[in-house]
């Protein structure tokens, strides 16, 4: 399976990439009021207006920093009713790939209950990645307003 690198401070995460539609440079959102600090905002993607959780803050309680690797992954859920939902991940440090088998993916013991989009780690060489579950970010009931029909396309 190829995975997508990418860092929140100095931690690498990984996103699996059959969820992955594009990789974007940073581009000017549309501040939203009244939602979780990690939130971005809004912008128009392809006619779809799509929100941006910046996971640095999501996962670090940092915003990411205005780095020229710092990018958007915009990533596709598919609904039921055959729509398709769009959001997009801001990071930092999107740059590399990786292929690895499921095998590879080690279960951690440790879960954190604030964060159960965080799944198993990847040991590769003389480093540690942590897994980015996407559905469980999806289905978390936190987003869940995020990800109503009105963004979907």
């Amino acid at each position: 399976m190829l995975i997508l690198l990418f860092y929140t401070g100095n931690d690498l995460y990984a996103i699996e990439s059959s969820h992955v539609v594009e990789v974007i440079p940073r581009v000017s959102l549309r501040t939203v009021h009244h939602v979780p600090d990690y939130v971005a905002g809004l912008f128009n993607y392809r006619g779809i207006i799509a929100p941006v959780i910046d996971l640095c803050h999501l996962i670090q309680d940092t915003p990411s920093r205005a780095y020229l690797s710092t990018r958007i992954i915009i990533v596709k859920r598919d609904q039921p009713n055959s729509a398709v939902q769009y959001l997009g991940l801001m990071a930092e440090r999107v740059t590399e790939t990786l292929t690895i088998s499921s095998d590879e993916i080690r279960r951690s013991s440790l879960r954190a209950e604030a964060a159960p989009y965080l799944s198993g780690i990847i040991v590769d060489e003389k480093r540690m990645i942590q897994c980015v579950q996407l559905e469980q970010l999806f289905s978390d009931k936190r987003h869940t307003d995020l990800l109503n029909s009105e963004y979907a396309e």
